[in-house]
């Protein structure tokens, strides 16, 4: 197997890590409003997150420098193609790391719901943002020849695109309410238990359209046999979730955004951006990768980097693998 091919699976992979870790705490943001009914038990949502949401988005900064590292005209043509989306994504989030900062600063009720607003709009628009970006690439835009788009800034907005934005942003409401169910007990845990129940079999619905939409214009027996796992693991989620079983259908959910990535990459591979004007213009794994000495590099930087990251996250989420409930959360203090 070629090194391109290798590290095309790798940038797969980040993406999944950024999914999974970011698509909860996504979740609990968008969750924020409508599961927490006072300050308390929005401070109980916040803090299963608060040790390791700014960990989580790492993996996004991984997968966008490793596509520049190993792909850089992957990079180049997605990102100029898409700058629009990616721009209203990084003000999401940044908008979203300075409300989990600034909502205890100031012992107000207003104050703490106008910053609450703020992470529900960011938790949102992020993933909206994101899964419009990563369908594109999976899509494909109108490229000439030389990789560029023609057409105006908008080209990466269609029906198609858009229900890729809904699929991701469905499944980060799912998630994010399985993780409250899985972290925090009482009355919040139970809400957030019906809550994933009663919302699954809607919001996971664009995924599978998206997944059967992919798979009849692009996919391969194999990636037949992904689209199959990920429906199989959706509703094994959701059996797990009624029998009480949080744990579980955490994990299920898990696998079911593995193997939709499979489906989706795999029906993509071996191209990087396809070419909706003409297939002779899309962009390959093998025409936009690096030099043989560069892939080797970074090659051996991932080799020492990427378990040190992992074993560190590991630790944090062990170290906080405790249920937070109400009785955790000390009195409002502010200077």
């Amino acid at each position: 197997m070629s090194l391109e091919t290798i590290w095309f699976g790798i940038i797969v992979a980040f993406w999944l890590g950024y999914l999974f870790l970011e698509g909860f705490d996504f979740g609990v943001g968008m969750l924020l409003p409508i599961l927490g009914r006072d300050n308390t038990e929005r401070r109980v949502m916040i803090n299963t997150i608060g040790p390791v949401w700014d960990g989580n988005e790492v993996w996004v900064i991984v997968a966008a420098g490793a596509m520049f590292a190993a792909f850089p005209g992957w990079y180049a043509s997605l990102f100029s193609a898409t700058y629009l989306p990616l721009l209203v994504v990084l003000l999401a989030l940044i908008g979203r790391g300075v409300a989990f900062e600034y909502r205890g600063k100031v012992d107000s009720e207003r104050w703490r719901r106008n910053w609450d607003r703020v992470i529900m709009i960011g938790s949102w628009v992020a993933p909206l943002g994101v899964g419009l970006i990563l369908t594109t690439t999976v899509l494909g835009l109108p490229l000439d020849a030389q990789g560029n788009r023609i057409g105006g800034a908008f080209e990466a907005v269609r029906w198609d695109t858009l229900l890729g934005a809904l699929a991701v942003a469905g499944f980060a409401l799912v998630h994010g309410a399985a993780f409250l169910a899985l972290k925090t007990a009482g009355e919040l845990r139970e809400r957030a238990r019906t809550f994933a129940i009663r919302a699954l079999p809607v919001a996971l619905l664009p995924l599978a359209v998206l997944l059967v939409v992919v798979q009849w214009r692009e996919g391969a027996l194999w990636t037949l046999v992904a689209f199959v796992v990920a429906v199989f693991a959706a509703a094994i989620a959701w059996t797990r979730l009624v029998a009480d079983r949080d744990g579980q259908a955490f994990a299920a959910l898990g696998v079911t955004i593995a193997a939709s990535m499979v489906t989706l990459f795999g029906a993509l591979y071996p191209d990087v951006l396809p070419s909706t004007l003409d297939p002779a213009n899309s962009l390959t794994v093998a025409g936009t990768a690096s030099s043989p000495y560069t892939l080797q590099v970074i090659t051996w930087v991932a080799a020492f980097g990427a378990p040190a990251v992992l074993v560190y996250q590991g630790w944090t989420y062990w170290v906080f693998r405790k249920r937070i409930s109400a009785a955790h959360i000390p009195p409002v203090h502010t200077p």
